[in-house]
Formats: C-alpha cells, sequence, structure tokens
C-alpha cells in the first residue's frame, strides 16, 4: 500500500508472452498493484477469488483464449473493465469483443504511451459502464445500440477504427473524427446525457463506400435554431455562435457538425434530423 494509506488499482496482465508480461509489469507498477498470469482458466479463478479494477488480456491464450474468457466473466456477472490486446485484428475478432463488452481493443504492437493513456481512461471512466448492444455483427453491417454517455464515444471509436484498417490513414482520420462529432451530437442533444437513453448506429462498408447511420433518441431539431453552431455563421462572421453560446451558458465549441461536413464526402439528415448519415467514397462515386 503507498504512502498515505490509498489503496493502489489493481490491474490484472494476461498473456502467455512472458517478455511482455515483464515489460507491463515494469510499465504500470509505479502507479498501480499489477498482477500476471499466463492462461485464461487461471485468470478466471484469480477473479473469482478476489476483486480488479482492470484486465488486460490477450486472445490467444491456452485452455481458454480471451474471448472465452469475456464470456465466462459476463456468465458469473463477474464486474470488471477488459482491454483486449492482440495482434489478430480481423473484424471477426473486433466484433466478438464488442459483443462480449470488451471495454477497449488495443492492437499489438502498441505504444507504451497508448497503453497508459487507455488504462487511465478506463479506470478513470464508471465504474459499471452502460453495456453495448449488438443488433448485427456482420463485417459490413455492424449495428450497435449504445448509451447516451459522452465517454462512449472513443471506446467505440476504437472498436470501429479496426474495421478500416485496409484504408488509407488519413481517410480512416477523416471518417473516425466525423463519426466521433455526430455521436457526441447525438448524446448531448438528442440523448440529453442519460444513459438510459440510446442511439442507434449502424455502419455500413460496402465497395465503393463507407456509411455511418446515427439516429438520437430525441425528437429532432432545426438548422435555423443553432445559433450555438457554427454551421449556421454567415460567411462574413466565421465565430458569432459563440457569442450565442456563452449567453446560452454552453461551453466553447459548436464545429462540430461544420468539421464533419469538411471531413466526409456526405453528410445526409431526415426529415425531423434526428438521424444522420455519413458517407465517404473509397471509388469514386457513380456518375
Amino acid at each position: 500500500m503507498p504512502a498515505g494509506g490509498k489503496q493502489l488499482k489493481r490491474i490484472l496482465v494476461v498473456d502467455d508472452d512472458p517478455d511482455l508480461c515483464d515489460v507491463l509489469n515494469d510499465l504500470l507498477s509505479a502507479e498501480y498493484s499489477v498482477t500476471t498470469l499466463k492462461t485464461g482458466l487461471e485468470a478466471l479463478w484469480a477473479l473469482q477469488r478476489q476483486p480488479y479494477d482492470l484486465v488486460l488480456l490477450d486472445i490467444w491464450l491456452p485452455r481458454l483464449n480471451g474471448l472465452e474468457l469475456l464470456a465466462e466473466l459476463r456468465s458469473r456477472q463477474i464486474p470488471v473493465k477488459v482491454i483486449i490486446m492482440t495482434g489478430d485484428n480481423t473484424p471477426e475478432m473486433v466484433l466478438r469483443a464488442v459483443r462480449e463488452q470488451a471495454f477497449h481493443y488495443l492492437t499489438k504492437p502498441f505504444k507504451p504511451q497508448h497503453l497508459l493513456e487507455l488504462v487511465r481512461g478506463a479506470l478513470a471512466a464508471s465504474p459499471e459502464p452502460a453495456p453495448i448492444e449488438v443488433i448485427s455483427a456482420r463485417r459490413d453491417w455492424v449495428e450497435l445500440l449504445v448509451p447516451c454517455d459522452p465517454a462512449i464515444a472513443d471506446r467505440l471509436q476504437s472498436f470501429l477504427e479496426q474495421l478500416e484498417t485496409d484504408l488509407p490513414p488519413g481517410v480512416r482520420q477523416s471518417i473516425g473524427e466525423a463519426f466521433r462529432e455526430i455521436l457526441l451530437n447525438a448524446v448531448e442533444w438528442g440523448g440529453h446525457l442519460d444513459p438510459n437513453r440510446k442511439v442507434r448506429i449502424a455502419y455500413l462498408r460496402a465497395r465503393r463506400m463507407l456509411l455511418y447511420r446515427i439516429a438520437d433518441p430525441g425528437t429532432g431539431f432545426r438548422f435555423e435554431g443553432l445559433d450555438h453552431a457554427a454551421v449556421s455563421n454567415p460567411p462574413d462572421q466565421p465565430f458569432q455562435h459563440a457569442e450565442a453560446r456563452a449567453a446560452k451558458g454552453l461551453r466553447e465549441g459548436g464545429f462540430g457538425i461544420l468539421m464533419a461536413r469538411a471531413k466526409v464526402d456526405e453528410l445526409l439528415y431526415n426529415e425531423a434530423q434526428n438521424e444522420v448519415v455519413l458517407v465517404k467514397y473509397l471509388e469514386e462515386p457513380p456518375a
């Protein structure tokens, strides 16, 4: 126990690579209490005996693999956040991890600082984050119901980025940033940050395009009523919305829709404007 009597957060590392376990132990033990194990069965036994705050879990483990361990944790109602660490980032593995309620998905090899950021973020998040419900888990059609919690945006982006690894980095970054901004708008303005309300997300991958559809639980809006958003600014007054945000006591920002429009090829709203489709063409669109 550290000076002052404060209990260290407990992290369980489960990987059959002893060198990686040593590296992670050295990296994390300055801030956390770290235990390393080599098999899924050992991990299941340990998690039933005492609580851990976070598990760093490899997929390809002997006897009981990482995804099977995740399923066991769910069936036995053992509440612990799990970050998957693997070199296998095929869509099938990613989608199984989402279905089994992994908290994050980290592809090996990874940078130590990136891992530390994920660990700190996971430990700072709600002890029992609202679950992601998987409606469809086909590699070309993923559909999810997610709680209206802003913390969900980064988690989802980490999973969905793994489905786009064959795309150029610039394309992945553009669609990822646009998706995140529109999702945050849906969570904040459509769902009012109420985790009991859900946003429905569809990811569709076709030969010529990548498409996201985001439907929030709100009643919609009108662009003419968005004086607090940069998308409503006159061309000669690009920051007029900042005054409206200050008057309403809103945080700085308001560039989400404008930025998203610049990052994708098409941004389409339904009539009520509580559903939006983002389209990124992977080839020249048909005439």
